[in-house]
């Protein structure tokens, strides 16, 4: 394996809360004393950039079993390259669901020399919310944590279960926050934007009432619990009581809810390019989840990347998909509204995608030192570009950040000493 010294460049290791500038050898896929005799080595100049340990994606969904036409483990694990990632959390809503030990175990397997795996296993079975999916047996498969993202796990006795089960093997539950009586088939925020394009449209309290039910679950049964894309103040609320009383409660921001607003509908109108569950929110909504990411409240940044085929999201908004591909904007978000915009150093722009994950799901990672997995992005941190979905390497192509113009550019990104991605191309 070719050793490489990445010379020059800032090395940001939120897990150290450490920047400094030094070079960084790599060897033998780890991370190497930089006085250590390795041979012939590869000098990569990385002045001006970051090199940043082992960004983490705790929220994707690749598609692989049942709808790769949408998104397939080779064409995930090329977006996740492009975008600097290289640990991916994989939702379990596939066809089938992923709440047997062989399913798991099939994650692992798909993913193995592409991209780091953390499988998400189902907390149902088949994530129907009636029954407990086999959480002992699909931990010791290898699942990091358990969802049934894309729906609530919404019977309170089972999530009292599922929360006790974590207290005991520390094992986070992962919620997706939708009430489904008052979210009602909503597709869009409630409100004046949604009643002009006739759209049914959804209540900020679907996604808080149950931020404060599980809270208050969690505060009798204990557990570790996580909020997926977290999207209204009366979440932040919620968290930010759990926290004071001491409970282990996170949550996570999408870059389309920290980017956008419900004015992205008067832009697209009718164009289900913006139909996300939850639904983009209003400006108040937006800004202040950009401080809670922004003071450490939320603790994660996920994408929340779901793919879909042009022509699914090219049908009427009512019968389009949900979702949106956004693996590849993550890391620019990131430096945009923490660095550019709230103009945190840069261990705090980079802790949400990199020590963040790993508290979440009790992983322990030692960051850019001697031993350590060489798993690392370089990161441009002044460079801007143009959004453009069809250069994604994912196989969705829709997003509504289109046309937006973000900062902080990924110049290469390399997965156990190995670059998957370097100067705009995926490297096989």
């Amino acid at each position: 394996m070719t050793a490489y010294r990445l010379r020059g460049g800032l090395l940001v290791d939120p897990f150290r809360q450490v920047a400094e500038r030094a070079d960084l050898l790599v060897a033998d896929g780890r991370i190497a004393d930089p006085h250590a005799p390795v041979g012939e080595v590869e000098t990569v100049d990385v002045r001006g950039s970051w090199v940043v340990p082992r960004i983490t994606d705790l929220h994707v969904h690749f598609r692989d079993p049942g709808q790769t036409w949408k998104e397939d483990w080779e064409s995930g694990a090329r977006a996740a390259a492009a975008g600097g990632v290289t640990t991916v959390g994989v939702m379990p809503n596939t066809v089938p669901v992923v709440d047997t030990e062989a399913a798991v175990a099939e994650q692992l397997r798909k993913g193995a020399g592409k991209v780091r795996v953390w499988p998400i296993a189902a907390l149902s079975r088949a994530s129907r919310g009636e029954e407990a999916a086999p959480w002992d047996a699909l931990w010791r498969a290898g699942a990091r944590a358990f969802s049934d993202d894309g729906c609530a796990l919404y019977h309170p006795r089972l999530m009292a279960s599922a929360l006790a089960w974590s207290e005991r093997s520390g094992v986070p539950v992962i919620q997706h926050l939708e009430d489904p009586w008052l979210a009602d088939g909503g597709m869009v925020q409630a409100g004046a934007r949604a009643d002009a394009l006739g759209l049914r449209g959804q209540p900020e309290a679907a996604e808080s009432v149950l931020a404060f039910r599980d809270v208050a679950l969690a505060a009798e049964y204990g557990g570790r619990l996580h909020f997926a894309h977290c999207s209204v103040p009366g979440t932040l609320k919620a968290i930010a009581w759990a926290r004071a009383e001491g409970l282990r409660v996170s949550g996570e921001a999408t870059p389309h809810h920290l980017l956008l607003t419900d004015e992205a509908l008067a832009v697209y109108g009718r164009n289900a390019v913006t139909k996300v569950n939850p639904p983009l929110r209003s400006k108040a909504a937006r800004d202040a989840v950009r401080k809670a990411v922004a003071s450490g409240l939320i603790e994660v940044m996920a994408s929340d990347h779901a793919p879909h085929a042009r022509a699914e999201k090219a049908a009427p908004y009512e019968e389009a998909p949900f979702g949106i591909s956004g693996i590849e904007v993550l890391v620019a978000a990131a430096v945009t509204v923490l660095g550019e915009e709230a103009r945190l150093p840069p261990t705090a722009v980079m802790a949400p995608l990199t020590s963040g994950p790993h508290r979440v799901v009790g992983e322990a990672f030692p960051g850019l030192v001697p031993g350590a997995p060489a798993d690392l992005s370089v990161i441009d941190p002044k460079a801007r570009f143009t959004v453009d979905p069809d250069r994604f390497q994912s196989r969705g192509k829709q997003t509504p950040l289109a046309g937006i113009t973000l900062t902080g550019r990924v110049v290469a990104t390399m997965v156990g000493g190995r670059f998957t991605w370097r100067d705009g191309e995926v490297m096989r």
